[in-house]
């Protein structure tokens, strides 16, 4: 009897051509801690820490509705330095980006990150690029996540970390350039190394781009249309001035800087999917909301 071909989430999400655009989870701030031993499959959670500090830390993520990352540098190498760190990341919709940077030894250490949390933290620090690499979490995000992050490691080594789950598996590798807040998904060594280049460079592409974590599903989907139908362009080049609904269908009204068009209507409609096995880990069958952008109109 012929073995069974293992499944890999992120090998069917390309055979079945799973959209991309409008895939990326809503969130504004961040928590990185660093631990360059290996992940629970849980992450932070998982983690033996004293329970009270542990208790406090999510207590105050939760509140700042923050999402906490376990990171490491790639290879699980120790950089010189006083110890393991900490950050919280913050995106406050100016492009005056938030950091705030500690670093811990023992677990009381870590209720910095509370502090940190109700403070405005440190602006004109260079953006961070996470890699998704949580392989106890799925196999896809080791498999194809740690080659992408040593070829983004070799090129920025100050930069970029491996990091527990962001969301998405079947698009791996995943990357999250925060506090930035734009997602990419889909990526090797060299489609990483290039879009990372570009991203630091003020140009977004549409391609591979998973979408604006300030924004909601269409509205990410319109803005990477935007980008495919009139090129590249920074962070905050263009914004969304106004979404209309209208039962599967949002009219999401984008306005841009100049030489950029300086307004667009985007019709967007919502289907949900076929139900298909979504994750590595999971058998259960599952249906996701993908995005179609119908039309641009103006430029």
């Amino acid at each position: 009897m012929a073995a069974t071909e293992p499944f890999f989430c992120s090998r069917a999400a390309r055979a079945r051509g799973d959209a991309i655009a409008g895939t990326a989870p809503h969130g504004v701030v961040w928590v990185l801690v660093e631990h360059r031993r290996g992940w629970p499959a849980n992450g932070f959670d998982g983690l033996a820490l004293e329970p009270a500090v542990k208790a406090r830390v999510y207590g105050a993520a939760q509140a700042a509705r923050a999402r906490v990352l376990l990171v490491r540098r790639y290879g699980r190498r120790t950089p010189p330095g006083p110890g393991p760190r900490w950050a919280v990341l913050r995106h406050d919709g100016s492009g005056a980006y938030r950091q705030w940077w500690g670093t811990w030894r023992d677990d009381g250490d870590l209720l910095g990150i509370v502090e940190a949390l109700d403070a405005p933290g440190e602006a004109g620090r260079p953006p961070v690029v996470l890699v998704c690499a949580h392989g106890q979490h799925d196999p896809c995000c080791a498999m194809r996540g740690r080659p992408v992050a040593r070829a983004l490691s070799e090129r920025w080594p100050e930069l970029v970390w491996e990091c527990t789950h962001v969301g998405g598996d079947r698009f791996a590798a995943n990357i999250l350039v925060a506090p930035d807040g734009v997602y990419y998904g889909g990526l090797d060594g060299g489609s990483s190394v290039a879009a990372v280049e570009e991203h630091l460079a003020g140009r977004i592409h549409a391609e591979y781009l998973r979408g604006y974590t300030d924004l909601f599903p269409p509205q990410q989907a319109a803005v990477a249309a935007v980008l495919r139908r009139f090129g590249p362009a920074g962070r905050h080049d263009y914004a969304v001035i106004e979404t209309a609904r209208e039962g599967d269908r949002w009219r999401v009204r984008i306005g841009g800087r100049p030489p950029r068009p300086a307004a667009l209507d985007v019709e967007v409609r919502g289907h949900r999917t076929s139900p298909t096995r979504l994750t590595c880990r999971g058998a259960a069958r599952s249906s996701t909301v993908a995005y179609d952008v119908t039309s641009i109109r103006g430029g």
